[in-house]
Parts: C-alpha cells; structure tokens; sequence
C-alpha cells in the first residue's frame, strides 16, 4: 500500500466542495453587491429627478399616515405654466410661475384598497379659498370669501390649492403631484400610447387634436392634445375636457394593468423616471420608495371599482360662465369620499347610523352661549315614515334640546334644518347634533328652528347624506367614447 504518495479520496471530495462553496459564497456576494448598487441607483435618479414643494400653504397638514396600510388621498394637479421646458405652448403672459391647477383630481385609496376614486374638481369651480403663504416669494395672500378653484395655485404653490381642496371637503390630502404639459408626452411614449374613442372626426387648430371617429392609439403631442382640447370636444367647455382625461386615465390604467406593468420592476421603474422627470411633489412623496409602495397598492385593484367621478356642480349664480357647488349632492359626495364609501354602489356602501355616532357629532368646541332647553325646536316630518319625528325628538331632548315641537309635513326628498332670525347658533348646534351638513342649514322666516326631515333620513340619529345614484360618469373598466364638439 502506497502511504507516501496521493491524497485520500475524503480529503480531495473535502477540497472539492470547499472550492464550490467558496465560489458560491463569491457569486451570492457579488449579487447582493449588484442589487445593491442597482436599488441605490435608482434611488438616487429617481430622488435627483423629484422637484418638491410643502404640502401646506400654512394652515394644516396631513394626520400622520402610512403609505402602505392606511387610507390615502392624493391630489393631482396639472399645471398650465409656460415657464421652463412648457415655453413652446404659450408665452409665459399665458401663465407663469406656479400656473394655474387647471387639472386638479382628488384619487382616494381606502386602507383595504377595494374603494378607489379620481374625483375631478372643475377649473371654474367658485369656492372659498383660505389665506396662503407662498414659500418661494415669502409673500402672504389674505383669505377669499369666494375665488376660482385653479386660481390657488397660481397665487400661492400646490400647498394653497392642498389647502382650498381640504378646506372644501373637509379631507386632509396626504400627498399631491403637479405634472406640467410634458409629463403626459413622456408617459404616453413611455408606455406605447393610450387608446381613445371619439365619437367623430375633430380637427382642433387651437390644441392641435386631430383625431378620425372611433378608436385611435395617441400618444405624444396628440395625447396631449386630447387632454387639452376644449373647442374640439363636447360643448366646448371645460367640463367637456373632464371627460377626456377621465377616458385617458381610465384606457390607462386598463393598459397599465393589462401590460402588468405593476408587477413588472423594469417598466415599473422606466415610468417612474419618466414621470419624475417633469412632477412636483410633496416632501413625503419626495421618497421614490413612496411611490413604488403606493403603487404596488393599486396593481390587484378591481378597475371596475375604481369610479372617475366629476363634483356635482350648477352654473355660479354671478356668473353663468363659471360654477359653483350644486348642494346637497356636494355635501354628500364629500362625506362618501370621507367615509371611503363604494361610489359605484353609494346606497349599499353607507355606513350603519348608530346613536354614538350622532354624539360624537355634537359641537366639542366651547359650549353655547344660550341655555338649550330655552330654544324652540320643531320637528317637521316630512319622510313619510310613522313616528320619524317622535323618534328625532326624543334624541334631541336628551342632548338637551328639550323645549321640542313636531308635526307631519309634505314629503321631500332631502332633509334640511331652517332657523329664524338670532338662531343660526342653535340651528348649527342641532344639525350638528344630527350630522347634517352646514350646507343643509338655511334661514328662514319663522320663530326658532325647524329640522325638516325628508325621505334621505328615514333611520336612526345621524343623518348620513346619500351620494346621488349618477355622481359615477364611469370606471376605469368602461371603455367610454367622447363625444366631438357639435354632435
């Protein structure tokens, strides 16, 4: 037996897998190196690309949310400036600097992610606007009792427009994004073009949209074109263009599910770039980790769940060329988005009253200046159901409201509260008390105050306002065609 020469068969096996081992260990270093550097990268481009903005013009901030697990509203503006890379759409005597919002859609993402909404707010919109502070010139701008909708912005950055937004649905936006004209070019190349239906030919020399009837893939110039369009659209109208971008948005998100861009990382991240490249954002969705999560919410999302809504508006009584708020369906489109109700099944989705609910609704503030059981009350059933104001009542006797009257009225539809002269205090208190909106509140001429009760309000003590059946124009399931100006 040779004992000087060779090595055992254990040994050579021994080094052998040492070997293999050591290479492993190399291969799975130099990977985890690799995704390393890769992540950073594009941490670091997406990061370089993000311009950002405060979320606030100085009046609120969003509650502490995480963009993972909780509920989400976030505010998506589109600019009209021509500063910068948008000169070659107008000068800047068009609009410059912030621009105005005059694209401006509320999504909403409920914490289960089952409830999505885009909910557009018309440019002409006549609304309050709150005092604003503009960051960049350190110039302070005094609150509007009534001002247009995109003209907030322009005055004070996104922050304002945040602020006008919460102020008037009583939300707290989370997140917002300005995208300028080129964003939408870059997209719409980015993912190979977006289908739209136009019902017949448009030839629009104002925006440049010329489109033939049916079924068109636009990308580039041409979708924004569509976008922009006014004169070739519709009535001509502003209005008219909210339903081109919410047929855009939704043949988008169809074409973005179906390409399963979502769950694909590669044309996860080329959009991103793409679309970082031209987007203002908030602070806290400044983080490319923000968006990729948000994301990744929305990619199993039913698209036939996800409403394209348009608040409900009337022409504004100042000015027919502008709109206001057409009440109570606002008001109650507010309170749907506020309890992330189902809007394309609004009357099945609403929330069970309960009579802690209706206590929590009472005014927590200072206490009233007049005793309660002093003020005259009334209540006017006008539901139609047997015993609705004995009940209504009886629940304001025990918040103290107990010098209470009732009596049967004609039927209708919506439930308002009416006060007379020196009571609007108390008017506010009671359907403060009920849950009914400040909107629903209106003087009148009679002594104290009057709750007529309507057909909206046939249970429990907490009135919750239904979202009108036809607030949902479409899904983004719908494959809807836009209608050519004139037909």
């Amino acid at each position: 037996m040779d004992i000087t020469g060779g090595v055992p068969r254990h040994a050579r096996t021994h080094g052998h897998i040492a070997l293999w081992v050591k290479i492993l260990v190399g291969i799975v270093a130099l990977a985890i190196v690799g995704v390393i550097a890769f992540a950073g990268y594009w941490t670091w481009r997406l990061q370089s690309n993000i311009h950002q903005a405060p979320l606030s013009a100085g009046n609120s901030t969003a509650d502490a949310t995480n963009d993972a697990t909780d509920s989400l509203q976030i505010l998506i503006i589109g600019t009209d400036t021509r500063s910068g890379a948008d000169a070659a759409y107008g000068s800047q005597a068009d609009s410059s600097g912030y621009g105005n919002s005059d694209v401006m859609m509320l999504l909403n993402i409920s914490a289960d992610n089952k409830v999505v909404s885009m909910t557009s707010f018309p440019r002409d919109l006549m609304v309050p606007i709150p005092k604003c502070h503009d960051p960049q010139a350190n110039k302070d701008y005094p609150a509007q009792a009534v001002g247009q909708i995109n003209s907030a912005m322009a005055e004070a950055g996104p922050g304002c427009a945040v602020d006008t937004i919460n102020q008037l649905t009583g939300l707290k936006i989370d997140h917002f994004m300005v995208a300028d004209f080129n964003a939408v070019k870059d997209l719409s190349n980015t993912i190979g073009g977006v289908q739209v239906c136009v019902n017949a030919a448009i030839d629009d020399p104002l925006s440049g949209l010329k489109l033939p009837a049916g079924t068109s893939t636009i990308q580039g110039e041409m979708a924004l074109a569509f976008l922009r369009s006014r004169h070739g659209v519709g009535d001509g109208s502003d209005l008219s263009r909210i339903k081109s971008q919410q047929e855009f948005l939704a043949s988008l998100a169809r074409k973005v599910k179906s390409d399963g861009t979502l769950t694909d990382v590669p044309k996860l991240l080329s959009i991103a770039d793409t679309i970082t490249k031209n987007l203002t954002v908030d602070s806290g969705l400044a983080n490319p980790q923000s968006m990729l999560t948000i994301a990744g919410r929305l990619k199993n999302v039913d698209l036939g769940k996800v409403a394209f809504v348009t608040v409900p508006w009337e022409p504004y009584v100042a000015d027919p060329n502008r709109v206001q708020l057409k009440e109570p369906d606002a008001g109650a489109l507010f309170q749907g988005l506020r309890d992330n109700r189902d809007l394309t099944a609004p009357a099945a989705a609403a929330p069970t009253p309960t009579s802690s609910g209706s206590a929590s609704a009472a005014p927590t503030s200072a206490p009233p200046t007049y005793n309660k059981a002093l003020q005259p009350v009334a209540v006017a059933n006008g539901s139609g159901l047997t015993g609705r104001a004995t009940e209504l009542t009886q629940f304001l006797a025990g918040q103290g409201f107990s010098k209470t009257g009732q009596f049967t009225a004609a039927q209708v539809a919506t439930t308002n509260v009416y006060y007379g002269a020196n009571f609007a205090d108390v008017a506010n208190d009671v359907a403060a008390s009920l849950g009914i909106p400040s909107s629903q509140v209106h003087p009148a001429n009679i002594n104290g105050v009057q709750v007529y009760v309507g057909q909206d309000f046939t249970s429990g003590t907490h009135y919750t306002p239904k979202v009108p059946d036809t607030v949902v124009a479409q899904t983004a399931a719908d494959s809807t065609c836009q209608a050519a100006f004139g037909h």
